[in-house]
């Protein structure tokens, strides 16, 4: 059986067994009631249970008075944009994002485009708990509208951080792998408006993933071939749900999601120096990076409301997750793979290097990155013990990290899948991997134990 999992990034459950019409039902419900029967955004991914969990999350809202704006297939960024946009008082993004196909979620944005913060969420899940959900009468029903303009939105901002004609004339060749995911359109719009040479795959909206959905080096193979058969530029990969990016030198080689995040932030301090906010799982170049600016760096926990929060609160210039999540306040704060694509190609426009060129200037550090099935029962014993560990620095705000002068490690319970993450981070491969591997034996025993 799959687990449903609650938290900072919203309700994700698996279909056809624990995310049934009815919970369905009772979250858009209650999720009408705390926008006080208000004006609601809704996109989705182009998963096939999309129509489903849709509908249903319609027949919750429309039951609460909600006024809802259906977008239609979107990616996650796009719809969060559309939510200002169009004044609403909050919207759901229906999408798991990196979660195989099985599985699928709601997630919750506020009346600024912003998912729900934790109190936020608390917030809901007690109406949603309670029971105590608003219910209309007829009279108070209302038609469910329909906007296709979030995609021609998302584009026009994104143009705005590039040199539309420098772009057309460079006419870089460009990769590009979508996983049939909702980004597609809007990846080879925007790349064919500023003149790229494009090369796709996997761009269809037919609703199945062709590969894992997590645009990690094992799963993006074949985009790694195009990119070295065609004599690519580089390579860009998508998740499903557009909103984290990672980079395929011209060379056809991983670049990796940690650097999609380090390019766009060098970027951006090269123009326009200031705070940069990322989180506690991020590699330490972006520390480099911004101590090259004499820019400060604020860490947060795992979770894009929280560096979001951070960069409105610090007023960070910059910011994002390693998980290939860009975030530019001057588009949008929260993370998205078009962002993404646009700044690194504005950056290698303007250094005239390559990718290969650009990931050598880099701080050298090298991340492992395993995981151990845990319920979320089982979670506090393995932080407990593991918050015992003997290190330079110890942050227990986001599971636990520990800091050590060479490297790293970070422990925490996944947000999205009932797994315990492990993250290492050291100056080889190999003394990652050791670090790695020694937390994850001692988290698979203390589980075992427990």
């Amino acid at each position: 059986m799959g687990k449903l999992m609650i938290g900072v990034s919203g309700v994700r459950g698996v279909v056809g067994d624990n995310l049934t019409p009815e919970l369905l039902v009772n979250l858009g419900q209650a999720f009408g009631t705390w926008v006080e029967s208000g004006k609601v955004v809704v996109g989705r991914d182009t998963r096939a249970s999309g129509d489903m969990v849709k509908h249903a999350v319609f027949s919750g809202l429309l039951s609460a008075g909600c006024r809802i704006v259906d977008l239609g297939v979107v990616g996650t960024p796009s719809a969060a944009m559309m939510i200002r946009e169009l004044g609403a008082d909050g919207g759901i993004v229906i999408s798991a994002s990196h979660n195989p196909i099985e599985w699928n979620a709601l997630k919750f944005f506020r009346d600024d485009g912003v998912c729900l913060t934790q109190d936020q969420g608390r917030e809901l899940l007690d109406i949603y708990y309670g029971g105590d959900s608003r219910k209309v009468g007829y009279d108070k029903l209302h038609a469910v509208e329909f906007d296709d303009g979030a995609n021609e939105n998302h584009i026009s901002r994104v143009m705005r951080l590039v040199d539309v004609s420098a772009l057309k004339k460079r006419k870089f060749r460009v990769a590009v792998d979508c996983c049939n995911g909702a980004g597609s359109p809007i990846a080879l719009e925007f790349l064919d408006r500023v003149g790229c040479e494009t090369s796709s795959i996997y761009c269809d909206l037919n609703g199945l993933f062709p590969r894992n959905p997590e645009p990690t080096r094992k799963n993006v193979v074949k985009l790694l071939e195009v990119v070295k058969a065609g004599g690519a530029d580089i390579g860009f990969a998508q998740d499903a749900d557009a909103d984290r990016i990672a980079v395929v030198s011209e060379k056809g080689e991983y670049v990796g999601e940690d650097y999609s995040l380090a390019f766009a932030v060098r970027y951006i301090l090269t123009h326009n120096p200031g705070p940069v906010a990322t989180n506690l799982s991020t590699t330490r170049m972006i520390d480099d990076v911004a101590g090259e600016f004499g820019s400060v760096v604020v860490r947060t926990p795992v979770g894009e409301v929280n560096v979001a929060e951070a960069m409105i609160r610090h007023k960070a210039v910059a910011g994002g997750e390693g998980n290939g999540g860009v975030i530019d306040p001057r588009v949008h704060y929260g993370r998205d793979a078009l962002t993404g694509m646009a700044l690194i190609l504005q950056y290698m426009l303007e250094t005239g290097k390559t990718v290969g060129q650009l990931a050598a200037e880099m701080p050298v550090y090298h991340m492992s990155k395993q995981q151990v099935e845990c319920t979320r029962r089982r979670v506090a014993p393995v932080l407990k013990r593991i918050a015992e560990e003997k290190a330079d620095q110890v942050d227990t705000r986001d599971g636990v990290k520990l800091d050590f002068a060479d490297g790293w490690v970070h422990v925490r319970s996944s947000n999205t899948e009932p797994i315990v993450r492990i993250y290492s981070e050291a100056k080889t491969q190999a003394a990652a991997d050791r670090l790695a591997d020694r937390y994850r034996m001692m988290v698979e025993q203390i589980v075992k134990d427990a």
